[in-house]
């Protein structure tokens, strides 16, 4: 047998092969895939596990090695399983155009015999497992697994693959994220202990954004994050003021995150409006450009579309993922020269719309391996010089991730064996939520309430780029944020650096120029702001709220009712954006009131 293959000596490759490839699959692969290949063919394992970060080309690489493996007869037939009908069908039209004939309607019996195999979801295994293990049983297989991480998603699915493609001759898993939040075992991976005792899986081939990035093959990202105020009414009917990105609880956090992605405050129009300020000078340079909204849920969704209607004028592809169009739409959007998508999760993985370049982060799913799903929608690159533009709330640990783009991760099978060993900061955490939760106890007086957020704005915050930081706050709409809205959308990694230092620089000096009595404390420069910590000014504040809360039981006036009129006595921006002078007048103000109530 053959112990490699060359990119440009398809003979053993199917016929149809060269002739009706899509972009990117003819008869020169990218460095990758056919270092990927050589190695395959080489040691010609049983199990083989690709790592190769979104929009590097997946797909092309496995099916490229299904076409080598029924070209030598190691295999007489491939089944394909992915995480969603969509990619399901997807899978099968990429094979078609290489001469693979997958059936991705296959339910039970005998497969047509026009057919090399079928393509199926992970949840269609997890029904009838034993359909596809007696179908493997009679004929060589190779089963491509597509985002393995998926078998982990649940013990009935990774039980429901091993029963099913245990029998199976090859089994090729690719994954873009190998990571999971869970200790699942994923099924065909192998699992290594490390020193520290740690189980973590072992890909045979990886190939991560930061290779990518250097080869070309994904666009670099730059993130633009938003802060500002947020309101909110607890369900204890607590209401609170927090401005997002500053020290918090995980719940205080969660919270302020909600309240700025609800539709009807100030946070997702503002934010909405500055993505598509950003696709409009991207567009200039990539005409058909597109962007898309992650939303939380169907109704956020809907609303989210309607705000895009209102503010650009144009409706917005709506694609909801227990929709049985959705497929057919998120095609439609891909190739049109329409400007917005909003959709429910199903498009944060594996749907490939190579021209989608500006996105919004508005979910509160928090796991690294959604998160790098989801921006990998917007890497794929079509052309030198193309950039992706994310838009995310400040959430430290979206920050976090962001910031580490280019970290490749394995999964880990095992926790530390110690609480807090490889984060000095778990245990204040713990503190933290413990003394959050005796605060927050749902008891049944409390479930007479909600949780309601009340009022949000967006402030522009930042951008991150290559694992650094750029600019200070602004206001929406201000100047300094059209700086950096309007950097062009086609440059090359180094010159959009340099153009973010030059914008940095520029905000500085502008911010510098203007007396302090004329700018808000956000537009101040570190240096010229009231040397407060944030530890401190989160004590003033929650001094301020626990006595309003004293006040409110005396007077029996609303929480916003008395937090209005100490704005209105004594000056000064909402609680959040206070100052520790300003809380502390309050704080003296609203003691003044109660003791003249006794």
């Amino acid at each position: 047998m053959t112990t490699t293959t060359s990119a440009t000596n398809n003979h053993h490759l199917s016929p149809a092969f060269p002739g009706r490839a899509p972009w990117g699959t003819a008869n020169k692969l990218r460095a990758w895939q056919q270092a990927a290949m050589d190695r395959y063919i080489q040691t010609q394992p049983r199990d083989f596990l690709a790592v190769a970060t979104p929009g590097a080309g997946k797909t092309t690489f496995a099916l490229t090695l299904a076409s080598w493996l029924l070209h030598h007869h190691v295999v007489q037939q491939v089944t394909v399983v992915a995480p969603t009908e969509h990619l399901k069908k997807q899978w099968a039209e990429a094979a078609a155009r290489i001469g693979i004939k997958l059936d991705p309607e296959y339910s039970a019996g005998p497969l047509g015999r026009e057919y090399h195999g079928v393509a199926v979801t992970y949840a269609g295994v997890g029904v009838r497992p034993m359909l596809h293990r007696n179908r493997i049983e009679q004929r060589k297989t190779l089963v491509i697994l597509d985002e393995i991480h998926h078998a982990g998603d649940s013990k009935s699915w990774g039980e429901a693959c091993l029963e099913a493609f245990e029998p199976a001759t090859r089994r090729l898993a690719l994954t873009g994220t190998p990571f999971r939040s869970d200790t699942n075992p994923i099924p065909f991976v192998t699992y290594e202990e490390g020193n520290d005792g740690i189980r973590r899986s072992s890909a045979d081939y990886t190939y991560g954004y930061g290779n990518a990035l250097g080869d070309g093959v994904v666009r670099p990202v730059i993130f633009l994050s938003y802060s500002g105020n947020m309101r909110w009414r607890t369900k204890a009917g607590d209401e609170i003021a927090a401005r997002l990105g500053e020290p918090m609880t995980k719940d205080a956090v969660s919270q302020a995150w909600r309240t700025a992605l609800d539709p009807r405050g100030e946070w997702m129009p503002n934010v909405l409006r500055a993505a598509d300020q950003r696709l409009s000078e991207v567009r200039k340079s990539i005409p058909d450009a597109g962007a898309l909204v992650i939303a939380s849920d169907q109704e956020q969704a809907r609303a989210y579309a309607k705000l895009i209607r209102e503010i650009t004028g144009e409706g917005a592809t709506l694609v909801l993922s227990d929709d049985s169009g959705a497929s057919q739409r998120i095609d439609d959007f891909a190739h049109s020269q329409d400007r917005w998508m909003v959709a429910v999760r199903m498009v944060s993985e594996g749907v490939d719309v190579p021209r989608l370049a500006v996105g919004v982060y508005a979910t509160t799913i928090s796991t690294p391996l959604f998160f790098a799903q989801a921006v990998g929608r917007f890497v794929r690159s079509r052309k030198r010089g193309e950039t992706a533009s994310v838009f995310l709330p400040t959430v430290p640990m979206l920050l976090g991730f962001a910031n580490e783009m280019e970290v490749e991760r394995d999964h880990v099978l095992d926790k530390p064996k110690k609480d807090g060993e490889e984060d000095p900061y778990a245990e204040s955490e713990k503190e933290m939520e413990e003394a959050n939760k005796e605060q927050d106890e749902d008891t049944g007086e409390q479930e007479q309430f909600s949780f309601e957020a009340l009022e949000s704005e967006a402030v522009f915050d930042r951008v991150l780029y290559d694992g650094a930081e750029f600019g200070m706050q602004a206001h929406a709409g201000s100047e300094e944020e059209q700086d950096y809205l309007g950097i062009p959308g086609l440059l090359e990694p180094d010159q959009v650096q340099m153009l973010l230092q030059k914008r940095q620089a520029r905000q500085i000096a502008h911010s510098k120029k203007r007396p302090d009595e004329e700018a808000d404390l956000l537009e101040l420069p570190a240096e010229r702001r009231p040397v407060v910590t944030h530890k401190e000014l989160l004590e003033l504040r929650k001094q301020l709220n626990t006595l309003v809360g004293a006040y409110v039981h005396q007077s029996g006036k609303p929480h916003g009712v008395i937090h209005t009129e100490l704005r209105r006595v004594c000056g000064g921006p909402p609680s959040a954006e206070a100052t520790a002078g300003q809380l502390n007048e309050r704080i003296k103000k609203v003691r003044e009131w109660a003791t003249r109530m006794r």
